[in-house]
């Protein structure tokens, strides 16, 4: 894979384009977006970028993460606290992941979506009221190990990082998610799997394949 240096500022903006031009596979007139990418890849902070050049471009957008949906702490740590098998595919809510923001944006859904369901601190519903995305309005949703659930996206990007990225840029306290991580990338292929490939081993200078 052949990829080309970009800034923060510019990709931004050439992914919020690319998004004008989406046309949802499902008939839907809400596109779906995944900023795929573990922690430490902070692909949040892209997908926020990715909101502001909507923003400016008269078009809404919706970004959400999947640390608002996470199991409750019973579920979760069944196995113990640092579980890397219970990481990969018990952490986080799919179920109410569809329900509350897929489900909503297919054709005829009335485009009111949960921004969160559950806090991890106080292990309880968070009560967030919904949001509204009107149609043509878009869902950028970010989170790790996104590309493995069969979610309806109309465009995803894969934030990179190498191993040794990974391991450098993760605290301390979050080592023990590395495994569920390499698991992700040997058992989904990411890299293969996304349309927009971003390598972000050095924060400073990304370089990106699109």
């Amino acid at each position: 894979m052949r990829l080309e240096a970009i800034t923060w500022e510019r990709l931004g903006a050439t992914l919020a384009d690319r998004l004008l031009a989406v046309e949802p596979d499902d008939g839907g007139t809400r596109p779906r977006m995944a900023l795929d990418g573990a922690p430490a890849a902070q692909p949040e902070a892209l997908a926020q970028r990715i909101a502001e050049e909507l923003r400016l471009r008269g078009r809404p957008a919706a970004v959400i993460g999947t640390e608002g949906f996470l199991r409750p702490a019973s579920l979760r740590f069944e196995f113990g606290h640092q579980d890397p098998d219970s990481y990969f595919d018990g952490w986080f809510d799919i179920k109410a992941l569809w329900r509350e923001v897929f489900t909503p944006l297919e054709p005829g859904g009335d485009g009111r979506v949960l921004p969160d369901l559950w806090d991890p601190a106080t292990d309880r519903a968070t009560r967030s009221p919904y949001v509204t995305l009107p149609p043509g309005g878009v869902l950028l949703l970010h989170g790790p190990m996104l590309l493995h659930h069969w979610f309806p996206f109309d465009l995803t990007a894969h934030l990179r990082l190498s191993p040794a990225a990974l391991r450098r840029r993760t605290p301390e306290e979050q080592q023990w998610t590395l495994p569920a991580l390499a698991r992700y990338e040997a058992e989904a292929d990411p890299t293969a799997a996304a349309d927009v490939v971003v390598r972000a081993d050095d924060p400073r200078h990304p370089a990106w394949s699109g």
